[in-house]
């Protein structure tokens, strides 16, 4: 049920973004209290991305989640900006990240819907 989705517009190392996608699974699945094998993270090729009118690096993070908390969001983005910071170099300042509260209904998974 969690997804997480990633973008930068800079080139990470394939070890790297292997490293990341493991460390952020295990992440979110903590911070949710979910299972890490409902938990899928994706990191989407370098994109074109411009943050407060410049191109150094920068990260934009999507987090979906069926029953997403708001209470939790501030430590959930703590921690996502520390891996960032920590793993890709990436201030936590050059980095937006975007949570959504999915209803169950709306997500599907092995052909049916949670």
């Amino acid at each position: 049920m969690p997804y997480l989705k990633v973008q930068s517009n800079q080139a990470i190392a394939p070890d790297t973004t292997t490293a990341f996608l493991q460390q952020a699974s295990r992440l979110v699945a903590a911070q949710l209290g979910k299972p890490e094998r409902y938990v899928m993270v994706e990191m989407q090729p370098p994109v074109p991305m411009l943050f407060a009118g410049n191109a150094d690096p920068a990260v934009y993070m999507e987090l979906k989640s069926i029953g997403l908390p708001t209470t939790k969001t501030p430590a959930i983005s703590a921690a996502l900006c520390n891996l960032v910071t920590q793993q890709l170099a990436i201030p936590a300042d050059r980095v937006y990240i975007e949570f959504a509260n999915a209803s169950g209904n709306l997500w599907g998974w092995n052909g049916a819907t949670f």
